[in-house]
């Protein structure tokens, strides 16, 4: 069946285009109406795990045994979330250099990691002495802070260092769950300033 098509848009196509036949106005129409259609794509430019992926460190040897059994340990896993009530299931289990990856349908919260890593642990490939605590992918920033005073005490003798700042930071609201990825660099302006770069 045909679509029905706008009169008033047949008419413009019409007066814009006075040569065409009304076959081809048609497929104007059409063409327009499939334009319009098209929902919007974003187009990810950055590389790297996803929000719904669990990182799971662990020795390239359990990586190998624990890979041989995915597709049961996925449907374990699965019955395991669910008779806990939880909304989350995994999709599908990946490798990686570093360990392997649980692929769930959705972002998963703090007890659903509990309950992976439980079943991930108590594997029978599995060593856990080489296994770490599974984590949600963490996204990397660079901070830089400018102008802070060198001697923030009012006292020569007491200058900021790394550890000074790396306290500060730690107390402040602004930076909890975040980890820093290297130590900090405190760096002064110039030799004669007071002042530094952090």
């Amino acid at each position: 069946m045909k679509q029905s098509v706008s009169t008033s848009k047949v008419i413009k196509i019409k007066e814009a285009f006075l040569s065409l036949g009304a076959k081809k106005i048609d497929q104007i129409n059409n063409n327009i109406k499939d334009t319009i259609k098209t929902k919007p794509h974003i187009q990810i430019t950055t590389k790297g795990p996803l929000r719904k992926h669990i990182i799971i460190p662990i020795s390239s040897e359990n990586i190998m045994k624990f890979m041989k059994n995915s597709s049961l340990y996925v449907t374990n896993i699965n019955r395991s979330l669910i008779n806990a009530k939880y909304k989350v299931l995994v999709d599908f289990i990946q490798s990686d250099p570093l360990g392997i990856t649980v692929v769930t349908n959705k972002m998963a919260s703090q007890s659903d990691l509990q309950i992976i890593e439980h079943y991930v642990k108590n594997a029978d490939d599995i060593d856990s002495l080489y296994m770490e605590v599974p984590r949600l992918p963490q996204s990397k920033s660079y901070l830089k802070i400018i102008g802070i005073p060198y001697f923030p005490y009012n006292n020569f003798q007491d200058y900021l260092t790394s550890s000074n700042v790396e306290n500060i930071i730690k107390q402040n609201q602004i930076f909890d769950n975040v980890v820093l990825a290297s130590k900090l660099q405190v760096i002064k302006v110039s030799l004669k300033s007071d002042m530094l770069i952090i």
